[in-house]
C-alpha cells in the first residue's frame, strides 16, 4: 500500500542527482539541502527498499548493481512524469492525439489540404479526422474540435469563427441538356431535387421573389447523408443540388457544374465555426495550436463577382 507521507518522486530525483554527480554535497547544492539531509534521505530509501543502492567511499559514491538498475528505472519514470505534465499543462512542444470532426465537403475542400502544413509544423501531434455532416456531441464522441456550419445554438461550447459561406443551387451541363434549367424560382418545382436525408434548420430552398423570401419545398427521388455525396450526384446529372459555395466553386469554374437561379439567390451567409470545450489555460496545447492554425489559414473560396 502507498505511503502518503513519502514523496517518492522527490526521493527519485535526489537519488538520480547523487548518482550523476557522484557525491552528496553537489547534489545537496542542487536541491538547497545539507549533505547530511541528502545522506539521511538515501538511507531511508535503502531501508524502505531493503536494498543497498550505493557503495560509499571517502572520495566517491558508486551505485551497486541494484542501485544502477533502480537509477535507470528512476530516469524513465521522471521523464514520463515530465512529459505527462508538459502535455497536460500545455508547456513546451505540443503533443498528443487530436480528434477533429468536420463535414465531408469542408474536409475535402478546406481542411485536408491544410493538414500537411500543420503536421509538418507540429510533428508531435497525431490527428484523427472524423467525417460527418451530422452534429456530433463533443463529450460523447471524445472530440476535441468540431467544424459547424450555420448559426450556433446556445451551449457550453466555445467557438472560433473560420469564415462565412453561402449556398448555391447547381446542376450539371448534362442535366441541363436533358431537362433544361429553371429561369424563375417557381419552375424548380418541376425539377428533381437532390437533398439531405436528415432534417435541416431551413425546410426548403429559399429564393428572393419580388423582394420577399419564398421557399421551394424539395421534391426529388434521392437523398444523401452528406454534401459531397450530393455533389457527386449533381455531377452525374441526376438533379439539382443546393450546396456550399466553397464546395462547388472549382466545379463551376471548370464548367462541370452550372449555377442555377443566381439572380434570385438570397445571398445570406452562414458562418463556419470551430467549436470546442474549455478555453484559456484549461485548453490543451494541441487544441490551441490547431485552432490558431485554422484561423490563420482557412480561406473559403467564393465565386468571382
Amino acid at each position: 500500500m502507498a505511503r502518503w507521507d513519502i514523496n517518492r518522486l522527490a526521493e527519485m530525483e535526489v537519488f538520480v542527482r547523487v548518482i550523476e554527480l557522484g557525491n552528496f554535497s553537489a547534489a545537496a547544492r542542487d536541491f538547497r539541502l545539507t549533505p547530511s539531509a541528502v545522506s539521511k534521505l538515501l538511507t531511508r530509501l535503502e531501508t524502505r527498499l531493503q536494498a543497498r543502492l550505493l557503495n560509499r567511499t571517502t572520495r566517491r559514491l558508486t551505485p551497486t548493481p541494484e542501485g544502477h538498475a533502480f537509477y535507470e528505472q528512476c530516469v524513465r519514470i521522471l521523464a514520463d512524469v515530465e512529459n505527462a505534465e508538459r502535455n497536460t499543462s500545455g508547456i513546451g512542444e505540443p503533443r498528443g492525439s487530436l480528434r477533429v470532426s468536420a463535414s465531408v465537403p469542408f474536409a475535402q475542400s478546406v481542411l485536408l489540404p491544410l493538414l500537411a502544413g500543420f503536421l509538418a509544423r507540429y510533428p508531435g501531434i497525431t490527428v484523427d479526422i472524423v467525417l460527418t455532416d451530422h452534429v456530433v456531441n463533443l463529450v460523447e464522441e471524445r472530440t476535441d474540435v468540431a467544424i459547424r456550419h450555420g448559426p450556433l445554438e446556445n451551449s457550453r461550447l466555445v467557438a472560433r469563427k473560420l469564415g462565412e459561406s453561402r449556398m448555391i443551387i447547381v446542376a450539371s451541363p448534362a442535366y441541363a441538356a436533358r431537362h433544361g434549367l429553371p429561369s424563375v424560382p417557381q419552375e424548380v418545382i418541376g425539377h428533381n431535387h437532390l437533398d439531405f436525408g436528415y432534417t435541416r434548420t431551413l425546410k426548403g430552398w429559399p429564393f428572393i421573389v419580388d423582394g420577399a423570401q419564398w421557399l421551394a419545398a424539395p421534391q426529388g427521388n434521392l437523398t444523401a447523408s452528406d454534401g459531397e455525396a450530393l455533389r457527386q450526384l449533381a455531377l452525374a446529372g441526376i438533379g439539382l443540388a443546393r450546396l456550399d459555395e466553397f464546395q462547388v466553386v472549382d466545379d463551376i469554374a471548370a464548367g462541370r457544374l452550372l449555377p442555377v437561379l443566381q439572380a434570385f439567390n438570397p445571398g445570406d451567409l452562414d458562418p463556419v465555426h470551430a467549436v470546442f470545450l474549455g478555453q484559456g489555460a484549461q485548453m490543451p496545447l494541441r487544441v490551441r495550436v490547431f485552432l490558431d492554425y485554422l484561423v490563420a489559414n482557412v480561406r473559403l473560396k467564393r465565386l468571382a463577382p
